[in-house]
């Protein structure tokens, strides 16, 4: 095999799949691919707008798309909570999570609650939105967790003793290869969890190489402004950006833990399964990231 495509997916209709930022850049596309796929799409956004402005969209190149909209601000854990239990309402159960959005070298601000923002985005209010979640998706027979991480996190290093930022000087890179480095390994942590508690539920990750979205524009630094001028002219499109994590999402032989990257890491039509770095492979980080993040969000783990 050399390539993979949207048509390599299994047909998944008759299946619930909540995709977070599924309104731009690698949502949009993940969302569009599982639509067409035959999913019931739920788009969890922070912004509601443009959210039904892209359902929209999207309904009109498939008029028979299934496709809702709930808002989601991952930087506000009450929010979270709410737009879990109105899926949870609306749908009952889940057959596929896709924490798909997040940040890239933001100035620096902190959530609502507190937390440095970038941390509190793209790891804190996933972990806590998919403990929120779980409960649901013990109800289908197999369901899947998969969290997009980066390449970045091969540079990405844990700072335990300061994780919001709070005695040292912030540096938007450092924070965010440390937020994409804790997705995987609180995608490990996950599965090690489930396998442990006896679940069908597995959690995987992946990465998209360098594609071409948005990411990076929230920021007003000098390296933002560079990053964004190099992004069109040196990365892959969105869309086999996506490929990756839609793999891990349905290939049917991917297993629990694993994490997925295109062929060449940086690009690649083909999703392959990647080794992740040595520091997202430290059990022992996996496990302290864990317990601070439930102390952090309230949450804990329960099916």
């Amino acid at each position: 095999m050399t390539t993979w495509t949207r048509e390599d997916i299994p047909n998944q209709s008759g299946r619930v799949v909540v995709v977070t930022g599924a309104n731009a850049g690698l949502g949009r596309e993940i969302a569009r691919s599982l639509a067409l796929a035959g999913a019931t799409v739920v788009m969890a956004c922070r912004n509601s707008s443009k959210a039904e402005a892209c359902r929209s969209a999207l309904l009109e190149e498939s008029p028979s798309s299934k496709l809702d909209v709930v808002e989601l601000d991952l930087a506000s854990l009450d929010s979270v909570g709410r737009a879990a239990s109105e899926i949870t309402e609306r749908f009952g159960s889940i057959d596929l999570l896709i924490n798909n959005a997040g940040l890239m070298a933001t100035d620096f601000e902190r959530t609502d609650d507190g937390f440095e923002l970038q941390f509190g985005v793209n790891h804190l209010g996933h972990f806590a939105f998919t403990l929120d979640l779980l409960p649901a998706m013990r109800q289908t027979g197999v369901s899947r967790v998969v969290t997009m991480s980066s390449m970045g996190h091969r540079m990405g290093r844990m700072n335990f003793v300061d994780l919001n930022v709070e005695h040292h000087r912030y540096n938007r890179w450092s924070a965010y290869f440390q937020s994409k480095l804790a997705n995987i390994l609180f995608a490990r942590e996950l599965d090690r969890r489930l396998v442990e508690a006896g679940s069908s539920v597995r959690s995987l990750a992946a990465h998209p190489g360098a594609s071409n979205t948005d990411l990076g524009s929230e920021g007003g630094g000098v390296t933002n402004r560079a990053f964004m001028r190099l992004v069109p002219l040196a990365t892959q499109s969105a869309e086999v950006g996506a490929f990756p994590l839609l793999r891990a999402a349905t290939d049917p032989t991917a297993g629990g833990g694993t994490f997925f990257g295109p062929r060449w890491i940086y690009a690649g039509r083909l999703p392959v399964e990647e080794t992740p770095s040595r520091r997202a492979r430290n059990i022992k980080d996996a496990r302290r990231l864990w317990e601070i993040s439930e102390r952090l969000t309230g949450r804990t783990f329960s099916l």
